[in-house]
């Protein structure tokens, strides 16, 4: 038993380590992890940790990942820990992530746990992942993609075209607010901070006469009836990741990846690649609205990419499409199409 667990571990490594090979060799690595979980004895499934936010939310996304594993290495979900890690985003709630170091306060405390061992992966929302990991990090894998969209919610109007001249529409997102603004410029914008259930309460007592959640959220908190509308992706296009649970581990630990090979999901990792490489060329953090959306149809990738302006004055918006082989590819073309259109500068406006 021992030296079949060993030689597993040994198997996985080196496909593992396969990652920083050239593209062509890694088609391999996804089928030859699944090969090595799935051979793994019953009685022989280590007993993962997962590292998560506190959140309701977060916590959802953690038992959906727990149980996905559960029901592929069959066993009891108790068998897989979940952690509580406290991050530093979660204590900030009196002013913009932007204002405070952007996108990586929702994981650094989390990126400490798996680089000193207390944890052996972390789950994260997609869209709250920084564009550059620290090195002994990686991003193993997707669950599969829940819905993209944002939804609308308000008391006073069911989009934000009907809402009354010179409404107040809450949110910390820069991104909706830019894209509120857009269409609506008479509208007010203001910091809107707390757990879904807080900004959806402060909606209803009229603190703010709308908000815009996303709707992969409100679903997976059995929240979904709260919603006023759901918006299209025309004109609220979705942020990168949105609607995806993105697994981090240590990039040395092969185990951990031949585990959750089974429930990755493929077309998600495709689609992520793809959005991600928009994101890391146009260097986007918490101080940039940039929305990209990036959908297979079959074995071909569709992405629509836009940048604005904080308040909505100006954008620029672009689509790339291609083979799903060239996913990375599609998200810097689009990336360098957008920098081609916005004058120096823009994305630091």
């Amino acid at each position: 038993m021992t030296a079949c667990v060993g030689q597993l571990f040994t198997d996985g490594q080196r496909l593992f380590k396969a990652t920083s090979r050239p593209r062509s060799s890694r088609r391999l690595i996804s089928t030859g992890l699944k090969t090595i979980a799935s051979s793994l004895p019953e009685n022989a499934v280590p007993p993962l940790r997962i590292g998560t936010r506190g959140s309701r939310l977060a916590l959802a996304q953690a038992h959906e990942l727990r149980q996905r594993l559960a029901a592929a290495h069959r066993q009891d979900p108790e068998h897989f820990q979940i952690e509580i890690v406290r991050t530093t985003g979660d204590r900030i709630q009196d002013r913009p992530l932007a204002e405070a170091g952007g996108k990586g306060l929702f994981t650094k405390e989390l990126d400490s746990a798996l680089i000193e061992g207390h944890i052996d992966i972390a789950v994260h929302s997609a869209k709250d992942l920084p564009t550059i990991l620290p090195e002994e990090i990686g991003i193993i894998g997707y669950l599969p993609r829940e819905d993209i969209r944002d939804a609308w919610i308000s008391a006073k109007a069911d989009s934000p075209g009907a809402l009354p001249q010179g409404a107040v529409v809450g949110t910390a997102s820069l991104r909706r607010a830019a894209m509120v603004k857009r269409l609506r410029p008479d509208l007010s914008i203001t910091l809107l901070r707390g757990n879904v259930e807080t900004r959806l309460d402060k909606v209803m007592r009229g603190e703010v006469d709308a908000t815009l959640l996303a709707l992969a959220g409100l679903k997976r908190l059995g929240l979904a009836d709260r919603l006023t509308s759901i918006l299209d992706t025309e004109d609220f296009v979705p942020a990168v990741g949105q609607g995806a649970i993105a697994i981090t581990g240590r990039s040395d630990d092969a185990q951990a990846a031949s585990l959750l090979a089974p429930i990755l999901d493929a077309p998600t990792g495709i689609a992520l690649k793809c959005e991600r490489a928009l994101l890391r060329i146009l260097d986007g953090s918490c101080r940039t609205p940039i929305g990209g959306s990036a959908r297979l149809d079959g074995s071909e990738l569709a992405l629509h990419a836009i940048i604005l302006r904080p308040d909505g004055s100006a954008f620029f918006e672009t689509r790339s499409s291609g083979p799903q082989s060239e996913a990375e590819r599609i998200g810097e073309d689009a990336a360098r199409a957008l920098l081609a259109q916005a004058p120096k500068g823009f994305l630091e406006a």
